[in-house]
């Protein structure tokens, strides 16, 4: 889904069909082809920051709850996540093309602080795109959070924090740093940057992300 979709209403958005790009098989057996820069990926002009310790590569998946593409690359991540080299530090950033996306990474961010996202992650997109449930507005993840088992007083303590409101000022700013047109996406090291509409398809993508983590590797 590129930015120009998210010119559309997030209501609108919510009612995309989930046909999206096609599952990816985590299993990359054949030998890749080498990757052309400007076509299958881009370097970015200026460095992005990395979070990543020494001596690891960092991969991010740029995502957002709503964005029907992202639920449909959701379950093959999470199993190349599983699989990936000990030396990937992967994380997901959610993304914000307009204010109506920033309920939605609080969301994010406050699971992540209080230790749900392993439980809950999954679950968001399933509320979002099976239950077409809007979760898009503060009061309606609170109502949505309280039904999930999860100390709903906690979760709007984190929810508003200043903690959780810094982390969507510097996930905005990774956003930024690695000009993101589009989501899902991916980021490499700080250094490169691929979406399915370069590498073709998300299978293409992760393959894409195997071969940059390797050039990283070697500091190329």
């Amino acid at each position: 889904m590129n930015r120009r979709e998210f010119s559309q209403s997030t209501v609108s958005v919510l009612a995309i069909s989930a046909l999206g790009l096609p599952l990816a098989m985590p299993a990359l057996a054949q030998a890749p082809a080498p990757l052309k820069e400007g076509k299958d990926y881009v370097r970015l002009a200026k460095p992005a920051p990395v979070e990543a310790p020494a001596g690891q590569v960092e991969v991010i998946e740029f995502f957002w709850y709503s964005c029907p593409h992202c639920n449909t690359f959701e379950p093959t991540l999470d199993a190349w996540m599983k699989a990936a080299p000990k030396d990937l530090h992967i994380r997901r950033v959610p993304v914000a093309f307009n204010a109506s996306f920033v309920p939605q990474q609080k969301l994010y961010y406050a699971l992540e602080g209080m230790g749900k996202l392993p439980e809950l992650h999954a679950k968001v997109f399933r509320a979002v795109h099976v239950e077409r449930l809007p979760l898009n507005k503060d009061q309606a993840i609170f109502d949505w959070i309280a039904k999930q088992g999860v100390d709903a007083a906690k979760f709007k303590e984190v929810y508003t924090s200043f903690t959780v409101a810094n982390q969507v000022r510097k996930a905005t700013q990774l956003q930024e740093a690695y000009q993101v047109e589009g989501v899902p996406s991916m980021g490499v090291a700080g250094r490169y940057y691929t979406d399915g509409t370069m590498a073709g398809t998300m299978d293409n993508v992760l393959r894409v992300v195997e071969q940059l983590t390797a050039q990283a590797r070697k500091g190329a």
